[in-house]
């Protein structure tokens, strides 16, 4: 009898399906913002305070009153200063639902992508290397936690200048998950700081907080916390906007440092200090040159291109621009990124100058918890 050389049978492999189009997610997470916001937005707000939630004072100003030009989510934000302290906040401040709604689909989801690339790039890790060399100059901590850590790129960036340094993560989103399983940090929490503080008391000899400070709704109890986990010795680095800079006055709501809704709160670099002073830290160095990122110009540009939008696909907008409405938004688009590349150039130029003045748009603190 007759025989062949034929391969058994096998089951056939699934393919794939091809990722989603930016439209196709859209299409997909716009029922569930809608029916969200059937109920207006008011839940996303706490009370209007009518005191300064850093040092108690009633003399208020309105600095900023501004709205969402970055993903365009309904709602309009108010800043306040203080006029005793200095100190400026977000008045409403979001709630626990308006910081849900808020941030969802920023730092992960819809926007990951996005932004993950910008906090990727070549001059981020630059600027991550220096600060870590900058705590070099002070300690040679053994653990190291990151405090708002996102993905780890600190982190990563950070084993260079300390490579025998362990860093663990902590983060509110899930992609601090994320870069524990690709090894960039040892351990990862998810929660909040103040939440964690008791479990993690004097473990670590080194917090960092990158601009991550003016995201949280009670900047104190953060810096309480930071007290709580580190050790005797231990230091703490921190970065945050230079809310003094002259160009968050003369750019109004285009100044990027701003950051509404994300930014909740905005401390002066006294302030800080003598908060930490308070708390037990000796304040070993401060700096307004190396934190100073050269985007001002550029953002300025940058947003009002995005306000100048007039259709958006985003699924916390009711509907879909549609054809006609999608090629009007992409020529405006295409129409004002040529402005933003001399506005670069000239971030560029200036950044040596603005460094070393009061323009400077963030600012660094360290300090050692003394026994």
């Amino acid at each position: 009898m007759a025989t062949t050389n034929q391969p058994p049978d096998t089951p056939d492999t699934p393919v794939p399906p091809p990722p989603a189009s930016d439209a196709e997610r859209v299409a997909r997470l716009r029922p569930a913002y809608q029916a969200e916001l059937a109920d207006g937005i008011a839940r996303f707000f706490e009370p209007r305070r009518t005191d300064c939630p850093w040092c108690g004072a009633r003399q208020l100003r309105r600095r900023l009153h501004t709205k969402d030009h970055l993903q365009r989510k309904p709602g309009t934000f108010t800043l306040d200063q203080c006029r005793d302290c200095g100190h400026t906040f977000q008045n409403p401040q979001l709630s626990a639902a308006g910081l849900d709604f808020y941030y969802r689909d920023f730092y992960d989801g819809l926007y990951a992508e996005k932004i993950g690339g910008a906090l990727d790039s070549d001059a981020a890790r630059e600027r991550n290397r220096d600060r870590a060399t900058a705590m070099r100059r002070h300690a040679r901590p053994k653990r190291w936690l990151d405090v708002g850590t996102a993905g780890g790129d600190f982190c990563l960036a950070a084993r260079e200048a300390l490579p025998g340094t362990t860093f663990d993560g902590l983060d509110i989103g899930a992609h601090v998950l994320g870069a524990q399983q690709s090894g960039r940090i040892e351990r990862a929490y998810q929660g909040f700081l103040p939440d964690l503080a008791d479990e993690l008391a004097g473990q670590y000899d080194a917090v960092s907080m990158f601009h991550c400070l003016e995201h949280t709704t009670d900047p104190k109890a953060q810096l309480a916390a930071v007290h709580t986990v580190l050790r005797p010795g231990g230091h703490l680095i921190i970065e945050v906007p230079n809310p003094e800079s002259p160009f968050g006055r003369l750019f109004g709501r285009y100044w990027l440092p701003w950051f509404q809704p994300q930014h909740q709160h905005f401390v002066t670099m006294r302030n800080l200090r003598r908060a930490l002073t308070e708390l037990g830290f000796t304040v070993v160095a401060t700096d307004r040159e190396e934190s100073h990122i050269p985007v001002d110009f550029t953002a300025l540009v940058g947003l009002y291109v995005l306000r100048l939008l007039p259709f958006r696909d985003e699924p916390w907008l009711p509907r879909p621009p549609g054809r006609l409405g999608t090629a009007v938004t992409k020529t405006v688009f295409w129409a004002g990124i040529p402005f933003c590349f001399p506005m670069y150039a000239l971030d560029r130029l200036l950044a040596p100058l603005i460094r070393r003045s009061r323009f400077s748009n963030a600012f660094r603190v360290i300090a050692r918890r003394e026994e």
